[in-house]
């Protein structure tokens, strides 16, 4: 019986031709955006990278641009409070979208930062995709249930990326995986493959780079 949700083969070489480069040029940051009318013009597609704060997803997409501090990693979970906007190319834009899940920022920002989040999740038209990104080190968590539950009621098809594989033994890694796809076959939104990644060793970067590139 085939393994629900299984981990995305390595892409041939045409397929990691094409997200080398789409990300060979230079990803430059565009905007800041703190409320829903501050967003760029929706005349391109989107992708937007979702995930617990401190998960690495900063370090991931530096990982993706090739640049080290385009997303500013920090120390300190929950540090990006805006819905950040990078150039994709000429493709479309590539998306930084707030953590959720802190613990230590003031609930009122807590709850702004998780309100523009919904409303950017169930209503920017030009979204094609979001990647959730879940930490190896401990699987999907209840805050990640209820961010992929928002993209099932708002037909957002999501992806689910594992980060920090490298951080993990494998014995460990495969009870994270089991955890995750029994989490995963309850979402109708969630793309059947995973994808597993190290920002730091580099493993799974040429994979998701393709992926974004045969995004339409």
């Amino acid at each position: 019986m085939p393994l629900p949700f299984p981990a995305v083969e390595e892409p041939d070489d045409a397929a990691r031709e094409l997200g080398r480069k789409l990300f060979a040029g230079e990803t430059q940051f565009v905007k800041g955006v703190v409320a829903m009318d501050g967003l760029p013009p929706a005349d391109r597609i989107e992708v937007c990278f979702a995930g617990r704060s401190n998960v690495g997803k900063s370090s991931l997409i530096n990982a993706l641009t090739g640049t080290k501090n385009l997303a500013r990693a920090s120390n300190t979970p929950g540090r990006t409070q805006e819905i950040n906007y990078f150039t994709l190319g000429e493709k479309g834009f590539l998306v930084d979208l707030p953590g959720y899940g802190y613990a230590n920022a003031p609930l009122p920002v807590v709850e702004k930062w998780q309100r523009l989040l919904k409303q950017y999740l169930s209503g920017r038209q030009t979204l094609r995709r979001a990647f959730v990104l879940i930490d190896a080190r401990h699987g999907v968590k209840k805050v990640d249930e209820d961010i992929m539950s928002l993209l099932d009621s708002a037909a957002v098809t999501f992806q689910t990326v594992l980060t920090k594989i490298d951080k993990v033994r494998k014995s460990d890694l495969e009870k994270s995986l089991r955890i995750t796809r029994e989490a995963l076959a309850k979402h109708p939104a969630a793309y059947p493959e995973l994808v597993l990644t190290s920002s730091e060793k580099g493993d799974g970067i040429a994979t998701l780079r393709s992926i974004i590139a045969g995004i339409d």
